[in-house]
């Protein structure tokens, strides 16, 4: 009985997590401190850093 509690209560958290999940994620990303450990985490994954790098980087001057 208490396992078929806590699932509940698990669905329902992932619910309410996934309906605001942008007000979480700018709440966690509001910190300048773990903003820069996930950056810093997301650019040594390789795809990602060559998509931002050519992003950035397309060869257009930006003035």
């Amino acid at each position: 009985m208490s396992r078929l509690f806590s699932m509940v209560l698990v669905g329902i958290g992932g619910y309410y997590a996934y309906k605001n999940r942008f007000r979480l994620v700018n709440i966690v990303l509001g910190s300048p401190m773990i903003r820069r450990m996930v950056v810093s985490s997301l650019m040594n994954v390789p795809y990602v850093r060559n998509l931002m790098t050519k992003t950035v980087f397309s060869g257009r001057p930006a003035f």
